[in-house]
């Protein structure tokens, strides 16, 4: 058996969100156990396996604990809910022995009977509490019960405290995808009591307690007093307030209405730095932002207009006028700090006279009129979603290509373009887990490519790629791994699905006497060390 004991520390992330706001009491420190933070938009739903959206995840990070998660800046996995495991030599049964005494929000137990309830509930379609389509489960673990390449056959509570996960095949990045905060445990009562509705009334073992959602105004959490973590968390009271405008989000820190912000204008980065009552923060660049082509669709569907578009595009430009230096050019689909990064891969040059070329190759020497869909709220990685599309749309309109900007409400805009109704729309992608599984497999592999939670929203789909992806996925070896997603990476610079555009290095800006905040590189933190200082 390999034996994998935790070190002598706790699981315990720290914070990285947006919007708040609050009364100027509260945030001008009459009240230094209320943090408010400043972001763009609403979550979607607080069920943590039901959603793919950051502002969604931010918060559930904080009602919910995983088996594992991940340590304070970085992608090792640690304990949490499970206090150690152990495998099998072939990698097929997982064995989690789990922490004891600890209790939902609802006062139920935590145990190896509702970690079983919650996987059956995630990959079994006829499980009567499975209402929804639970995106992250399928791609993460291969599909759901019953598909050719689902990684799970089941899981078995052997006592109160030890679960057993038995696997169809070795997975590489097994670990790292049950530390994801998708695969949070939640109450089985809950789940029992609200039904469909249980998005709404979260219940889990984490540091916060829901208490209330006033929906495009604000989350606010409270204290779990009997939290595992003896002493934490610190605050008594976080608060999410969503503020649109990145420019009236900062105006609210300033006047000490919220107390942390991220989706932050780079211009407001300096002035920032120039103010003696304010931090900035950097979170660690684990993010791709990128225009997806819909491969189904005409003209999309020629990798010569794919590739005329990619030379289009100044991207140094675009970062020099919205990032303020906090981004790079990105010319894959996985940033650098992801290891099996191939920087041999030259990106399509900015050459505007080739892409005519390549244009009147596929058959459109005058251009064509599509529509570009951008999205309406500020993210890590395309902080002004309108105004960058406004300078990719006047390069296109150098090769003849004239656009129409499209956006709806957010969680709209996933809804249609998980569905597959865009012709080319911006998304990104901030890593979960550190494995590059997580971005080249969930985002571009063709199991992915299925409405209507599609995660791979470019519906590009390649069978040498797919063969690539899923023997990496099976082999624990990761010289091997890496091998095969260079070669993976080669594939895809080549039928270019997407114009891969940035990687960011979002900045975040709060009050100077907030401590114990570490921006963590998945954009999904807990809250559990951060407090005010004196």
């Amino acid at each position: 058996m390999k034996k994998y004991l935790p070190l002598i520390f706790v699981v315990v992330l720290v914070a990285a969100l947006t919007g708040c706001g609050v009364s100027q009491e509260t945030s001008d420190g009459a009240d230094d156990s209320v943090l408010v933070f400043g972001r763009g938009s609403d979550s979607v739903s607080l069920d943590p396996a039901n959603v793919t959206d950051g502002e969604s995840i931010k918060v559930t990070k904080n009602i919910f604990d995983t088996l594992l998660d991940y340590a304070e800046g970085s992608t090792e996995v640690v304990p949490a809910l499970a206090e150690s495991w152990e495998s099998s030599d072939d990698g097929l049964v997982w064995t989690f022995y789990l922490r004891k005494g600890v209790k939902f929000h609802d006062g139920t137990d935590f145990n190896a009977d509702a970690v079983v309830f919650n996987f059956n509930r995630w990959m079994d379609k006829d499980n009567p509490y499975h209402q929804g389509n639970f995106p992250y489960y399928g791609y993460m673990f291969g599909g759901y019960k019953g598909d050719e390449g689902h990684v799970i056959k089941e899981v078995v509570a052997k006592d109160d405290y030890t679960v057993e996960i038995r696997l169809n095949f070795p997975q590489g990045p097994f670990l790292s995808n049950i530390a994801m905060a998708p695969f949070a445990i939640v109450s089985p009562k809950a789940i029992k009591e609200y039904g469909e509705k249980i998005g709404e009334h979260p219940v889990g073992t984490g540091p916060f307690v829901f208490e209330e959602w006033v929906r495009n105004d604000k989350i606010v959490l409270k204290k779990n007093e009997n939290y595992w973590l003896e002493g934490y968390p610190k605050l008594d009271k976080l608060i999410f307030k969503s503020i649109p405008d990145n420019s009236a989000r900062f105006m609210a820190l300033q006047s000490g209405d919220v107390d942390l912000i991220d989706g932050v204008n780079p211009d407001d980065v300096t002035l920032a730095e120039k103010n003696p009552a304010l931090k900035v923060w950097l979170r660690p660049s684990m993010n791709v932002g990128y225009l997806a082509f819909n491969t189904e669709k005409p003209p999309f569907d020629n990798v010569k207009v794919r590739q005329a578009l990619s030379m289009a595009v100044n991207k140094q430009a675009i970062i020099d006028a919205f990032y303020n230096g906090l981004a790079e050019p990105a010319k894959n689909p996985i940033p650098p700090s992801i290891w099996s990064y191939n920087d041999d891969i030259q990106d399509y040059e900015y050459n505007l006279d080739k892409a005519r070329e390549l244009l009147a190759e596929a058959g459109y020497p005058n251009g064509f009129t599509t529509d570009f869909w951008y999205m309406p709220v500020p993210r890590p990685y395309i902080p002004q979603g309108k105004k960058i599309a406004e300078a990719m749309q006047a390069d296109f309109e150098k090769i003849g290509v004239k656009t129409n900007l499209v956006t709806e409400e957010w969680a709209t805009y996933l809804e249609k373009t998980g569905n597959g109704e865009h012709s080319m729309a911006f998304l990104g992608w901030t890593g979960d887990n550190g494995d590059p599984d997580n971005f080249l497999y969930v985002l571009l592999d063709k199991d992915n490519a299925v409405a209507p939670d599609a995660g791979n929203i470019a519906f590009y789909k390649n069978d040498e790629l797919h063969d690539i992806l899923i023997k990496a996925q099976q082999s624990g070896d990761i010289k091997e791994r890496t091998k095969l997603y260079r070669k993976a990476q080669e594939i895809i610079h080549e039928d270019a699905p997407w114009i891969p555009l940035v990687h960011s290095t979002p900045p975040l800006i709060g009050k100077k006497n907030i401590v114990g905040f570490v921006p963590h590189p998945t954009g999904s933190d807990k809250f559990v060390k951060v407090e005010f200082g004196k």
